[in-house]
């Protein structure tokens, strides 16, 4: 049985997007609602924290060394060395109505970024998905409320993305090379299971990990979209994993004590960042958002 470590970083009111660094070996994550960007080395227990000027949606590792984060409708990049926070050029996006902003995002194996956006506090769906490339923003799919799950095959050939709301993750063709995709079909139906798809990410063999943000679970599908095994939390909420340590073979995982939005838990460890131990499975290293030359 997998072993699950609260690790001692406090709690988060909305922790998402957690995302291991090979070359600092230590987990970046965020608090949204708090607008911070968060760091935790576990060899030595150093935290790290910096203050953003808005709600954040997702970060990504850079090329640079520095991290892009996805505001409310722009990009910024953060250096961790420094905290300066300097304005990825014109990059931005233009939202379909009021109190919407970016959400979830991950960076494909060709150094774009694609990140979805997040309605707040109703169920219009006035999201769309979106793909960072340099400086420039397109638009690639419509549609939805809430963006989750955003995460890739292992040979970038599948992108995978869901609106929680829709208690669904679709999948996409996607070329790596262009950063074309193709048409969107419904893959894993999480109806069954209780929840909507949170955050997800995939280990090395092309299972996907989903936060199942409503039962308190992690559950892993087999590549094929059919269901492997369920992973039962100590905490509400749980919203996002990802690979780390120093074999990727550690699920850092997220969670929520009061998104702002729909979910609230009074529980003492809620928000809390957990470490997940003996799954048998590995990660890939994470993807670099492309930012040379910019």
């Amino acid at each position: 049985m997998p072993n699950i470590e609260i690790l001692p970083t406090g709690q988060d009111l909305l922790g998402e997007c957690p995302l291991w660094d090979e070359r600092t070996q230590s987990v970046y994550w965020i608090d949204s609602h708090r607008k911070l960007v968060r760091n935790y080395q576990p060899s030595t227990g150093t935290q790290t924290q910096w203050a953003l000027p808005e709600e954040i949606g997702s970060i990504a590792l850079c090329e640079s060394g520095q991290l892009l984060v996805a505001l409310v409708e722009r990009f910024v990049r953060l250096n961790p060395a420094t905290g300066a926070v300097t304005p990825l050029g014109e990059a931005r996006v233009d939202h379909a109505g009021e109190n919407i902003r970016l959400n979830d995002g991950r960076t494909d194996r060709g150094g774009r970024f694609l990140v979805g956006s997040l309605v707040k506090k109703r169920r219009d769906p006035l999201g769309a998905l979106y793909q960072l490339q340099g400086e420039r923003v397109r638009e690639l799919d419509r549609g939805f409320c809430v963006a989750n799950a955003t995460c890739f095959s292992p040979d970038g050939r599948w992108l995978y993305f869901a609106d929680s709301l829709q208690r669904a993750i679709l999948r996409y063709p996607y070329d790596t090379a262009t950063g074309e995709i193709g048409p969107r079909e419904v893959f894993i139906n999480t109806e069954p299971l209780n929840s909507g798809p949170d955050g997800a990410t995939v280990d090395a063999e092309g299972g996907i990990w989903v936060a199942l943000v409503l039962t308190a679970q992690l559950a892993r599908f087999h590549p094929d979209g059919s269901l492997d095994r369920l992973i039962d939390c100590p905490v509400p909420y749980v919203t996002c994993p990802c690979f780390g340590g120093e074999g990727l073979d550690t699920i850092y995982l997220t969670s929520i004590s009061d998104s702002g939005n729909m979910l609230r838990t009074d529980h003492p460890q809620g928000g809390a960042l957990m470490a997940i131990h003996g799954t048998g499975a590995r990660g890939l290293p994470e993807a670099r958002f492309d930012d040379r030359g910019i």
